[in-house]
């Protein structure tokens, strides 16, 4: 995670699948505390004494469990306990279930400027909710210049320089029935340390700028099923100009990857020349991907195929007319 956000941005915290509802009930003057790890903890036994597990920079969360222990406490027990607590280093406390807090529990939070929130969500839900809403907001971010489609549910980032043709291809992948995500700008951030998400800015959404034609939207155009919001990146296509004499993969044995945020991504250079069908290139693509994905790998099985009747040729010693032999068994 590469970035922190306020305290005060959780209060009607919304988006990402999440939505939770907030109310300030003390602190108000650490709201711009920050939270610095998307993480939620919940006291457990700090309440008894043993809080040197608690984490700076995460939210601490109390639920029926601790708020029941903390009011069998004699008063001087519970502000001792609560005055421990609030010394270690943690952004706010969010209180669940619409429990109300005992008022010690105010009076520490307000002299040392922790806020703490409730909400009627249970337990559970809140920390999943919540995670969710850090997560987002936390994760590390970066913009790309490309296309990316939604092709037979495979996230494909098509990349290349300026004026190759990656919004000519995407146009025609769309009229195959496949979907636009974003064009030109891409914005990517990482969830869970190992998936990408890519998605478009507000303002271009929906929208590809095609050279002689101008903006055209995609939406209007091919109806609402033509786009998405945002979609998992899992291949990259990288769009080459094709150069007279230059080797290129033939075989397909070996799979190129490009990082993005630490995340290494399959990587396919198509080079792009004149008569090519490059979208329907780049859908082939998404489609043997797809199968590798389940096992099915074609250019290997061809290989494997190739050594065993190598290998059985060898054992019969085979005359200088190998590959004739060879094809006359097939036959």
């Amino acid at each position: 995670m590469s970035a922190s956000v306020p305290v005060a941005s959780l209060l009607g915290a919304r988006g990402a699948g999440a939505d939770l509802e907030f109310d300030l009930l003390a602190g108000a003057a650490g709201l711009e505390r920050r939270i610095t790890l998307p993480h939620i903890q919940k006291t457990g036994l700090a309440l008894a004494g043993f809080d040197e597990y608690l984490r700076p920079g995460r939210v601490l969360v109390f639920g029926e469990s601790e708020v029941r222990y903390l009011e069998r406490m004699e008063p001087p027990a519970r502000r001792d306990a609560l005055a421990r607590l609030f010394g270690r280093d943690f952004p706010c406390v969010v209180l669940t279930l619409g429990l109300d807090p005992p008022p010690e529990l105010v009076a520490e939070a307000e002299r040392v400027g922790v806020p703490v929130l409730r909400t009627s969500a249970s337990t559970p839900t809140a920390i999943a909710r919540l995670t969710t809403v850090l997560e987002d907001r936390m994760a590390a971010r970066e913009v790309l210049h490309g296309v990316l489609l939604d092709i037979l549910g495979l996230g494909v980032l098509i990349a290349g320089e300026s004026g190759i043709g990656k919004s000519e291809c995407a146009l025609d992948l769309v009229g195959r029935g496949h979907r636009l995500v974003a064009d030109d700008t891409v914005e990517v951030k990482v969830r869970g340390e190992s998936v990408l998400i890519g998605s478009c800015p507000e303002l271009t959404r929906h929208y590809v700028e095609i050279r002689g034609l101008g903006l055209v939207n995609v939406t209007d155009l091919f109806g609402v099923t033509a786009t998405r919001a945002s979609k998992r990146i899992e291949l990259v296509v990288q769009l080459e100009r094709w150069e007279l004499g230059r080797e290129y993969d033939r075989l397909g044995l070996t799979m190129d990857t490009q990082e993005i945020l630490g995340v290494a991504i399959p990587l396919i250079r198509m080079p792009v020349a004149p008569g090519r069908n490059v979208a329907m290139l780049v859908e082939v693509a998404a489609r043997n991907s797809l199968l590798r994905s389940r096992g099915r790998h074609a250019a290997q099985r061809l290989a494997e195929r190739l050594e065993h009747r190598l290998a059985r040729a060898a054992e019969r010693q085979d005359s200088p007319d190998l590959f004739t032999r060879i094809e006359d068994e097939e036959d």
